[in-house]
C-alpha cells in the first residue's frame, strides 16, 4: 500500500482509506460491534492506515467502535474525524440532515467529546462536516489554527455534502489551504472533482482531495446490478431508476479496465474505479464504502494496479462524450449546488436541471 501526504501537513495516509461511517450505523448493513472491530483490524492488516469517521455517525457510535478497535493499534493509523452537526440536541429523522452548529465554542466542545469517545488525546485530521461557506468565518479558521498549535490536531479538512452545497465551499477550502477536501467523485460523476483540480491548479494551493463514493453507489463495483433489489431504507434508493439504467450502460464501455495485461496483475472493476481517482496527483486517499472483509481485501489492492496514462485518457474521453449515451439519467437536479445558481455562474450549467 502506497502512502501520500495530506497537503503540506506532514500527515501521511494510505492511498485507500477506511470510511468508518459503515461501523457506526446500520445504513450499510447490520453488524455487531465485534464484527465491526474485526473489519477495522482486517483493514489495518491489509495496509490501510487512514481511518475517517465523524461524530454524527451513529451519534458517536462510530467513534466509540473505532476507538475501541484502535486501543492497541493507534500508532499504526492516521485518524480523522468530523464535527459540525448538533446531534446532541436534535434527534435523527431517518436519513435527513440534522441542524448544524458551527461556532468556535461548538467546534471546541464537539472536538473534545470526539476525543473522549475515540479514547485519544489528539486526532491527526479534524474536518468541518458539510459546512456551508457562510458558516466558516475568520473565527472558525482561527479555532482550527489554535487546535493545531495546541497539538490537538495536525491537519485540517472540509468534508462536502453531495447536494447541500459544494462549489463555493470547496473553492474556499482550497483558497484557505485546508489540508484536505473530501468530496463525492467517481468515474461517472466527475464534474465536482474536475472543477477542484482546476481550482488547485489556478491557485497553487496545497490542498489534497479525498474522494468518497468511488463506486457510484454500487455501480462500479457491480454490487448493484439489474437483478438487485434494494432493501427498504437503503439510502441508495433515492436515485431514480433512469440513473441506474444509464449507469449499467456506461459500465459496459469501461470493461477495458478489467483483467490482466502488460504485466499488471488481475484488476477488477472495483479496483479500477479507485485507481482512476488515484491517477490524479492531487488525490491523497480514496475512501470506499466497505461492507465486508472481502471488499477490504479487494479494494485495498487498487493501490497495486494503477491505470496507465492511456487508460486514464480513454476514460476521460468517454466522460466527455457521456460514454456515448444520448439520454437523460434523471440526476441533474441532485447534482446542483445551492439550486444551481453558482454552477451557472461558474460555467458548469450542463449539470443543472433544465440547461
Amino acid at each position: 500500500m502506497q502512502q501520500r501526504e495530506l497537503g503540506e501537513s506532514g500527515v501521511e495516509v494510505s492511498e485507500v482509506g477506511f470510511g468508518a461511517w459503515v461501523v457506526g450505523t446500520d445504513w450499510w448493513g447490520d453488524r455487531s460491534k465485534d464484527e465491526a472491530i474485526e473489519m477495522i483490524h482486517h483493514a489495518i492488516d491489509e495496509g490501510i492506515t487512514y481511518f475517517d469517521t465523524g461524530d454524527v455517525y451513529g451519534h458517536g457510535n462510530s467513534e466509540q467502535v473505532l476507538g475501541e478497535a484502535l486501543v492497541d493499534r493507534r500508532d499504526e493509523v492516521t485518524l480523522a474525524t468530523k464535527v459540525g452537526y448538533d446531534f446532541y440536541n436534535n434527534p435523527q429523522a431517518g436519513h435527513g440532515e440534522l441542524p448544524k452548529e458551527i461556532t468556535p465554542e461548538y467546534v471546541r466542545e464537539a472536538t473534545e467529546k470526539s476525543l473522549d469517545r475515540l479514547g485519544v488525546d489528539s486526532v491527526d485530521v479534524l474536518q468541518l462536516h458539510n459546512a456551508n461557506v457562510e458558516e466558516v468565518d475568520e473565527d472558525i479558521l482561527e479555532v482550527f489554527d489554535e487546535l493545531k498549535a495546541e497539538g490537538t490536531i495536525e491537519a485540517t479538512g472540509w468534508a462536502l455534502g453531495p447536494s447541500i452545497g459544494w462549489l463555493a465551499e470547496g473553492d474556499m477550502a482550497i483558497a484557505e489551504e485546508f489540508d484536505c477536501l473530501q468530496l463525492v467523485w467517481n468515474v461517472f460523476e466527475q464534474e465536482v472533482g474536475n472543477h477542484f483540480l482546476e481550482t488547485i491548479e489556478k491557485t497553487g494551493s496545497s490542498t489534497s482531495l479525498i474522494p468518497r463514493v468511488p463506486h457510484s453507489s454500487g455501480l462500479l463495483n457491480e454490487q448493484v446490478t439489474p437483478e438487485t433489489e434494494l432493501g427498504e431504507g437503503d439510502h441508495r434508493g433515492f436515485r431514480p431508476d433512469e440513473w441506474y439504467e444509464t449507469g449499467w450502460e456506461k459500465l459496459e464501455t469501461l470493461r477495458f479496465l478489467e483483467g490482466s495485461k502488460d504485466g499488471v496483475p488481475e484488476r477488477t472493476m472495483g479496483q479500477a474505479a479507485i485507481a482512476y481517482l488515484l491517477s490524479h496527483e492531487d488525490v491523497a486517499t480514496v475512501t470506499p464504502t466497505f461492507r465486508t472483509k472481502a471488499d477490504i481485501t479487494e479494494w485495498a489492492g487498487a493501490s497495486e494496479v494503477p491505470l496507465t496514462d492511456g487508460e486514464v485518457d480513454r476514460v476521460d474521453d468517454l466522460y466527455e462524450t457521456n460514454f456515448d449515451i444520448d439520454r437523460f439519467d434523471g440526476m441533474d437536479s441532485l447534482r446542483s449546488s445551492v439550486d444551481g445558481e453558482d454552477l451557472r455562474d461558474a460555467g458548469l450549467a450542463r449539470k443543472v436541471a433544465g440547461d
